[in-house]
């Protein structure tokens, strides 16, 4: 609680609902106002550019790796597709170059075949199919010839097209291959025959595997219909039929985003390898290649909490300094007011106070002025001169008009003290004057005054006027702290060389810790329901302040309060030239 009291604003505590005097605005109100509009002034910019980068940033990630997919899968298609033309031309120079005779030469071939191998590399044996699909002629690791494809589908595509490129199967081999095929035709005889090589599908794999793919990336050949032709690292072993979608044919790279049966997605990168059944699929975990998103998002939000979190502070921190300054400014504003209008009431009943005292002077001077001459007539006459009762009667109307006459001397006194006038002033009989006005509230309330003054108290300089109506709602506060039979003391003395403290205590209520703050602030009043202005104490702070000297309370509830007034000795230059100015 103490740590919340120390930042709590001045303004805080201001009560609205009392009354409409209580306080000029509605403070707490304007604050929240001030920080709301604040608040949608700075954030909706900041949050609008930050939603902004982030959709921009995350389509840039995304733009940047669907595109590093397509580059990828477009190299990898010119790598396969050259890999198999370059074969496919050079099966295509043999046939044209030598005829069927020469090719039927097992030397022949054979040296042909060597020549491949040692050229382009990748050629496992090397054919001759005449075109009822009897191999004619073979060079190889194993024991192909006089083989009869005549069922085989690729001899009649070859036939019908000129050339081939199969797919991979195993065939009679068992073995994992795919074959090239040219068409030739005898010079001789017009028959059509067909030259055909097997390529060596580790050659043919290494170009995929060896390719660097980021986001837990995979490379691998299909076929039409979807089987897998390459070994594959995740989406399962040859000839398996791949659990993605095969787009339509294209003669450009495309890339898509697609969901395996697991629910993974993946950018995976689609191209046709043109004359031949394949199709290149490259893939990449999307989560893999959005992982520097991750890093950038994690960043943004943090810097825009962050941005946040000081903007709000600073917000917060303009705006209560702020409305604490425009309270402050209002509450000095309500007080000179206020003052102003309480000193003109008190110098009008001042006035009205002189005038009383004068037109009571007057008859009190001829009452006391004929009492006195029959007090003479009585004393002339024998039979009155020794009538002790009689002139008793006369010395008691005589001594209530000297107390009358006491009475409106001291109204005089308090009337010229109204003006400000600063002069020399004893305490005792500035206290004494005060308690005078509340001696028959004391009496009838059983109220026990007591003054602790030095008769060496040396005098000071200040304001009586002033001084009388400071001590004289000292006290009056106390009489409506306490209730009947309770105790008031006043106490003086010299606290250093050029200052004087004076101390007003009395045993009644008490103050409450949480008013004790603000019981010098215009308006506010412990005694709400006896209506108390909130006035009494605002002033008389104001006045101690005026007169160059401080003000402090000590309570405790229950037990009773003490005021504690410290005076300069002499009023200082400033002092005296603001109350000459007021007087002016």
């Amino acid at each position: 609680m103490a740590m919340i009291d120390r930042f709590k604003p001045k303004f805080w505590d201001t009560d609205n609902a009392v009354s409409p005097g209580r306080s000029l605005f509605n403070y707490r109100r304007i604050w929240r106002l001030a920080i709301l509009l604040l608040t949608v002034v700075t954030l909706v910019p900041l949050l609008v550019l930050t939603f902004i980068d982030y959709n921009v940033t995350r389509y840039s990630l995304e733009s940047e790796n669907l595109m590093r997919t397509a580059r990828t899968t477009s190299n990898t298609r010119r790598t396969v597709a050259y890999f198999l033309n370059s074969r496919d031309k050079a099966l295509e120079f043999v046939a044209n170059q030598n005829g069927v005779d020469s090719l039927r030469n097992p030397a022949t071939l054979k040296g042909i075949l060597d020549s491949m191998k040692h050229s382009f590399g990748g050629f496992v044996d090397l054919g001759l199919i005449d075109s009822t699909g009897r191999q004619v002629a073979y060079i190889g690791p194993y024991q192909l010839l006089g083989r009869d494809y005549s069922g085989q589908e690729w001899l009649a595509n070859t036939l019908t097209r000129g050339s081939y490129t199969s797919d991979v199967f195993l065939g009679y081999r068992d073995v994992p291959h795919l074959i090239i095929a040219q068409r030739i035709t005898d010079a001789r005889t017009g028959k059509d025959y067909v030259l055909r090589a097997t390529l060596d599908t580790a050659q043919f794999n290494a170009i995929l595997s060896a390719i660097d793919l980021p986001g837990q990336g995979d490379a691998f050949i299909v076929n039409h219909h979807g089987v897998i032709q390459t070994p594959s690292r995740h989406r399962g072993a040859i000839f398996s039929h791949v659990d993605l979608p095969i787009p339509a044919y294209s003669e450009i790279t495309s890339v898509q985003q697609e969901t395996d049966r697991h629910g993974m997605e993946y950018t995976v990168g689609y191209a046709y390898i043109e004359g031949t059944p394949f199709i290149l699929l490259v893939l990449k975990k999307t989560s893999e290649l959005m992982k520097p998103w991750e890093t950038v998002r994690m960043e943004l939000l943090w810097m825009l909490v962050v941005s946040i979190a000081v903007i709000l502070m600073v917000i917060v921190g303009v705006a209560t300094y702020m409305v604490d300054k425009i309270y402050l400014a209002d509450q000095t504003r309500a007080r000179a007011l206020h003052q102003m209008e309480h000193t003109n009431r008190m110098a009008s009943i001042g006035r009205l106070a002189a005038g009383v005292a004068h037109e009571i002077n007057n008859p009190l001077a001829i009452i006391n002025e004929k009492a006195g001459l029959i007090k003479d007539l009585f004393r002339f006459k024998e039979e009155y001169s020794h009538d002790e009762r009689l002139l008793a009667n006369v010395d008691s109307i005589i001594a209530s008009v000297e107390r009358c006459g006491r009475i409106t001397k001291r109204l005089l006194g308090f009337a010229r003290h109204i003006d400000v006038h600063v002069e020399p002033i004893r305490f005792k009989h500035l206290a004494e004057e005060v308690i005078s006005f509340l001696h028959k509230e004391a009496e009838y309330r059983s109220i026990t005054i007591l003054m602790d003054i030095p008769e060496d108290l040396p005098d000071f300089i200040s304001d009586r006027g002033k001084l009388q109506q400071i001590f004289l709602n000292l006290v009056n506060n106390a009489f409506q702290a306490m209730s009947d039979g309770g105790h008031i003391a006043i106490t003086a003395h010299q606290a250093g060389g050029d200052t004087l403290t004076f101390e007003v205590k009395d045993d009644g209520c008490g103050i409450p810790e949480a008013d004790r703050k603000r019981i010098f602030d215009p308006f506010f009043s412990t005694k709400k329901k006896t209506g108390g202005t909130g006035l009494g104490l605002s002033i008389t702070y104001g006045l101690v302040q005026e007169l160059g000297g401080s003000m402090s309370v000590e309570s405790t509830v229950g037990k009773g309060t003490t005021f504690t007034i410290t005076m300069p000795i002499k009023a200082t230059p400033s002092e005296a030239r603001k109350n000459e100015d007021t007087v002016g």
